[in-house]
């Protein structure tokens, strides 16, 4: 089956993000301006209203023209509790009801009071490439009510899922979906891009300026 394709961002979002970079950017040049030539106020807020609208023109059907990352906007919630209800092990234990949450997009899986949790997280795992996982396994310490829960399930997950679409938090282990990766490693490149770019464009405009 062919893979499928991720929408384009759009053009209101690329004008949206292009304007928001200008905004940024006359920002930053109505600082030089003003600290060159601070009596020339009709450039300065020529640079604060234009620039804007410059950078959406010209960067917004750039900006739109990239891909969005493919993520199921549905909530798997009940997808994900009629899956694991085998896993069910009575009241007081581990239950699909109390410890299978969501909030629209990210899923929360409590792994306490399970007999089988790696089974748990070999049932979902591959799930993570429609939408994200977040698996609560406790701090591992010796003073947590499952030290050792923590330690097996990273293992499990390290030795599965690369390392870029884990994230580690104090008290849980979330995977994500490949294509939330890709757009956010496209997103800090061209951030990095701009970074590098913008003292450029301040340099030459404190030239002209002063």
């Amino acid at each position: 089956m062919a893979e499928d394709v991720r929408p384009r961002i759009g053009i209101v979002t690329g004008l949206q993000a292009g304007a928001f970079i200008g905004l940024f950017l006359g920002f930053s040049l109505s600082v030089v301006s003003a600290l060159t030539q601070p009596e020339a106020l009709l450039r300065l807020v020529q640079l604060m209203c234009i620039t804007p609208v410059v950078c959406a023109l010209l960067l917004g059907p750039f900006l739109g023209w990239r891909r969005a990352p493919l993520v199921d906007m549905n909530d798997p919630i009940e997808e994900l509790r009629e899956m694991l209800k085998p896993y069910n092990e009575g009241q007081g234990k581990w239950r699909v009801l109390s410890h299978v949450r969501s909030d629209g997009r990210t899923v929360r899986i409590d792994l306490h009071n399970s007999m089988q949790p790696l089974t748990i997280v070999a049932a979902t795992l591959d799930l993570t490439e429609r939408f994200p996982i977040r698996y609560i396994v406790g701090r591992g310490e010796q003073r947590s009510r499952e030290p050792m829960l923590r330690g097996q399930v990273l293992a499990y997950i390290e030795e599965r899922v690369t390392l870029n679409r884990r994230r580690r938090t104090s008290s849980s282990v979330e995977v994500l979906p490949s294509s939330i990766i890709e757009h956010m490693e496209a997103t800090h490149r061209m951030h990095r891009r701009l970074f590098y770019l913008l003292p450029i464009i301040l340099f030459f405009a404190w030239l002209e300026m002063r």
